[in-house]
């Protein structure tokens, strides 16, 4: 990807994943400009970030931008109901993808989750699922989806609520990682974030990166 540099948008910067994608498009020579959406502003200063505050139930006409990455999620409990995670996992997500798609995004990446899918029984995949069916019928040339299994690192540190189900499934991968399907260990961040970023940078149509393919990154 040579000549004109890069404009991206990225959204759910302040979180696990979202935090390791902004950095790796900080560092990246071939990005001009990192346009970050949310509640509050990223803690990071740097000459290539601008930050927009933004309703996600109502995201506003954008400048012009190459590229979209979106790490957006909660959990049903933190949300407090399923309309409510429901409002972050699919509408947030997809409000985000319309307005990149409409600013000129060719390309698009967002972290969904292991087991996504639309017709899943359960709530949470469901959710997941639907989400990635909306973003395929947008027409992005590119569309890349991870989905990682548990997610290992710090929620506490980022102000976050801590999700038990993480912790447990990191503790069970230390010991026996070995005897668990590679899709299904739990996965630091930074490989998601790796994964995406070259993901995006070199697929076209749409590609979905399961959990096991995002470890070796």
């Amino acid at each position: 990807m040579s000549g004109a540099k890069r404009s991206i948008l990225l959204a759910g910067a302040t979180g696990l994943v979202g935090r390791e994608l902004l950095r790796g498009l900080l560092a990246d020579d071939s990005v001009a400009r990192v346009t970050v959406l949310g509640r509050r502003a990223p803690a990071e200063a740097h000459p290539k970030l601008q930050f927009k505050a933004v309703d996600f139930g109502a995201v506003p006409k954008l400048a012009a931008v190459d590229e979209c990455y979106i790490a957006l999620g909660t959990t049903i409990k933190v949300a407090g109901s399923q309309q409510a995670f429901r409002a972050v996992d699919h509408d947030a997500v997809v409000n985000v993808a319309k307005a990149a798609k409409a600013a000129g995004a060719r390309r698009l990446g967002v972290v969904s989750a292991m087991g996504a899918s639309t017709k899943s029984t359960v709530f949470y995949s469901r959710v997941k699922g639907d989400m990635e069916e909306a973003l395929a019928g947008m027409g992005f040339e590119t569309l890349v989806i991870a989905r990682p299994s548990m997610l290992a690192g710090n929620r506490e540190a980022l102000g976050q609520p801590v999700r038990p189900g993480e912790g447990l499934a990191l503790k069970v991968s230390n010991k026996l990682g070995w005897l668990i399907p590679r899709n299904y260990r739990s996965i630091s961040v930074t490989s998601v974030a790796n994964a995406l970023l070259r993901g995006v940078s070199s697929s076209k149509g749409r590609r979905v990166m399961l959990s096991g393919e995002l470890q070796e990154y």
